[in-house]
């Protein structure tokens, strides 16, 4: 452990990605940064079940695709409504996704995150692992100087923290710009991870080589709004659920038991037939959207990743890592400026809004802040899904010597079966527009 009265440019708390990000852009712009990791390595305690985006690694570390602990790079992606005894899937494949510089992967985040938090170290950040930081230190003027920890005379002083501590951050919540938590802006999200032989894999999802397949799931998850997810690894396949933490209380279901059911489903059960669980795992998600990021600057202080509640779940778009990615660069920088130009107030430390604001990440969120709500409207989670496959099941039965229906008059007898007028679909639809402009 770094000496008790030493005092660096940067603390960073957390060794996730957005963590890793932000010592890195810390330590390559020549600023002293100490990275403090809980677990026994980065990666350890984290937990994911999707798909990882690049593209933000692009302009930091060339030719990462080379370098990365890749599992599958993902060729298709499929989105599949469920009913109980029903499934339709839209699934896209393209080889452009299978060569460099690549789309998405699916990888192993304790494999991931180490590595990123190898290349924040080869920059000259101080890595710090098995180490909790239990609070925030101030000065007489109330502004943030540094962080106290479980190692003894553990306090750690810094120009600037990064707190980068997950959901319901510690730091932000003792900084008080972290608003108390409200459960209708976080889903639970659990996962297992079964192993299958690499063959089977391939010849059960049509893949072959390191092509993987990400599949996105509307339904299946026991009335509960929310969705789920099946993708590829290397020699496993990972099916998980995201659920409504108000929705799953009132149910007074575990959520273990949901996917068990999903996994039974008919559209699911073929794929994993033979399949030994090797992890299960659950972790809470921020996905209130643009509308619940907390202030993200304070005296000495700037939040990133899951603390700052960065994960867009805009029903065709789910992603967390690049988000993270992108944040953690960017509160790296913001910091290396202020200290650069010696303030670290809030003032000083609010160029990081102002560029995420104007980069992807926070464009990204305004832009859909809409998407949240629709997502897990009633309509959606509850009637779509058997609406959608009743249509489906409705335009493919033959029924000689019947005549065969028009499709508009096929979807308006099937909308008006499920309850649903004519109106209702319009302004659906319209609303869909508006989020997804």
């Amino acid at each position: 452990m770094a000496d008790s009265h030493a005092t660096f440019d940067a603390i960073v708390v957390g060794a996730g990605p957005a963590g890793s990000a932000a010592a890195l852009a810390l330590a390559r712009a020549g600023r002293s940064v100490v990275l403090l990791e809980r677990g026994p390595f980065p990666g350890s305690k984290n937990v994911y079940g999707g798909v990882i985006y690049g593209r933000i690694l692009d302009d930091v570390i060339p030719r990462w695709w080379e370098q990365v602990p890749v599992q599958r790079w993902v060729v298709r992606r499929a989105t599949m409504v469920l009913t109980e005894t029903q499934a339709l899937t839209m699934d896209f494949r393209s080889q452009a996704w299978g060569a460099a510089p690549y789309n998405g992967m699916t990888t192993y985040r304790a494999d991931f995150d180490r590595w990123l938090a190898d290349k924040a170290v080869e920059a000259g950040a101080h890595l710090v692992p098995s180490t909790v930081v239990t609070g925030l230190l101030r000065d007489a003027a109330g502004r943030v100087i540094g962080v106290s920890t479980d190692r003894p005379d553990g306090d750690l002083h810094a120009r600037v923290v990064i707190a980068c501590d997950g959901v319901n951050s510690l730091l932000a919540r003792q900084a008080g710009i972290l608003p108390q938590a409200d459960a209708t802006h976080h889903v639970l999200g659990v996962k297992e991870v079964l192993r299958l032989p690499r063959e089977v894999i391939d010849e059960r999802f049509g893949l072959r080589g390191d092509e993987g397949l990400d599949i996105e799931i509307l339904g299946g998850t026991g009335g509960i709004a929310g969705g789920g997810f099946l993708h590829t690894n290397a020699d496993t396949v990972t099916l998980g659920v995201v659920l409504s933490l108000p929705e799953l209380a009132a149910a007074k279901r575990r959520p273990e038991t949901i996917i068990a059911e999903l996994k039974a489903h008919p559209a699911i059960a073929p794929y994993l037939r033979g399949a030994t669980v090797e992890e299960y795992s659950a972790h809470l998600i921020p996905e209130g959207g643009y509308d619940a990021i907390p202030r993200l600057h304070h005296d000495g202080l700037l939040l990133a990743g899951d603390a700052a509640g960065m994960t867009l779940a805009a029903g065709i778009w789910l992603e967390g890592v690049n988000f993270a990615i992108g944040a953690g660069l960017a509160a790296g920088r913001a910091a290396g400026r202020a200290i650069v130009a010696g303030d670290t107030s809030a003032r000083g430390l609010a160029s990081y809004r102002e560029e995420l604001e104007q980069n992807f990440v926070l464009a990204d969120h305004k832009r859909l802040r809409l998407a949240p709500g629709l997502v897990l409207s009633h309509r959606l989670q509850r009637v779509y899904p058997a609406l959608i496959n009743d249509f489906m099941e409705s335009m493919f039965t033959v029924d000689n010597p019947e005549p065969k229906p028009g499709l508009v008059r096929l979807l308006l007898l099937v909308a008006k079966r499920h309850g649903v007028r004519l109106r209702e679909l319009l302004a659906d639809a319209l609303r869909a527009a508006r989020v997804y402009r």
